[in-house]
């Protein structure tokens, strides 16, 4: 593991042999973290002044995000370094928004209104519609923007990538994890959570008192009976209503049925990677789609745990 710190006036140090470290995905929120330790005897102390954090495995660029701690200092076993922090989603996390209305948004001005001012870079190929009547709600931050933006009209679930980069395209369906029936899993648990989970929205227009209904026909099927009244801004637009309504849906079910594993080595899977469960065992089969993923090291060793939801996810 290769760690690097980048000051804020662009010099960077190179952090020394690493003795443990733990980095944790997921599909947005909440952000994604880091913790590393390392020996520590400096010549000198600059840590103060970083700013950024990457981190680079086998070659390949595992984690890019912003320093929000650092220790140091020394014991009985030597001197020693721990930093931690986020991923440059942080960046947008903790910046509160400028309340506005949009006549019509467009993804160029979220944008240029919410993203790049903060140095964050987005990676081109999204393809979200313009949303007319956007509003910026007073007291909201950037990324609750981003998402309510690409997640709530869009479909997509804002992201970023290991480059420190926002995406917001579709999960990429390339790769795929299987696990067949002799792979080396070291725990398993897979969870029904009923609980929390809406069956059926009914989305009112405050103004006029038209209801739009939308229900989560799989859950209905299995017997879910758990409906909510959603009551919409004077003369929601059809297709907001609409919106609104599948959003909450989703968010609810999205932790309906997981499944979590744990396997030996590190970076086996990302989030939005495809999972195939094959194990001997019944429990769990099929397949699935990462929602959080934590790699690490410690004295026993390197170890991926994944969580894992429906592919529609």
């Amino acid at each position: 593991m290769e760690g690097t710190l980048v000051c804020w006036d662009g010099r960077r140090i190179a952090l020394p042999q690493v003795r443990a470290w733990t980095f944790q995905y997921g599909q947005g929120t909440p952000c994604d973290s880091f913790t590393l330790s390392c020996l520590w005897e400096p010549e000198e102390d600059l840590l103060d002044q970083a700013v950024t954090f990457t981190a680079v495995e086998k070659g390949e660029t595992v984690f890019t995000g912003v320093v929000d701690e650092c220790e140091r200092g020394w014991d009985g076993q030597g001197g020693f370094l721990t930093v931690s922090g986020r991923s440059m989603a942080a960046r947008l996390l903790d910046n509160e928004a400028l309340g506005m209305d949009y006549q019509v948004a467009t993804w160029q001005d979220i944008l240029r209104d919410h993203v790049t001012p903060y140095g964050v870079q987005a990676v081109p190929g999204a393809k979200l519609s313009a949303v007319p009547g956007f509003s910026v709600a007073m007291g909201s931050s950037e990324w609750q923007v981003v998402y309510q933006f690409c997640r709530y009209y869009g479909g997509i679930t804002p992201r970023f990538d290991r480059l420190g980069r926002l995406v917001a395209t579709p999960w990429e369906e390339g790769k795929k994890l299987v696990l067949a029936e002799n792979a080396a899993v070291t725990a398993l648990t897979l969870r029904d959570q009923r609980y929390g989970v809406l069956s059926e929205m009914l989305v009112r227009d405050k103004t006029t008192g038209e209801i739009q209904t939308v229900k989560n026909e799989a859950f209905c099927a299995r017997g879910g009976m758990s409906r909510r009244v959603l009551t919409m801004p004077g003369k929601s637009s059809y297709q907001t209503m609409r919106y609104s309504g599948r959003y909450q849906l989703d968010q609810s079910a999205q932790e309906l049925r997981q499944l979590e594993l744990e396997l030996p080595g590190a970076f086996l899977a990302w989030p939005g990677d495809l999972v195939e469960v094959r194990l001997v065992k019944p429990v769990g089969r099929g397949l699935w789609r990462v929602a959080e993923a934590v790699s690490g090291m410690d004295e026993a060793g390197t170890y991926t745990r994944l969580v894992l939801g429906n592919t529609d996810s």
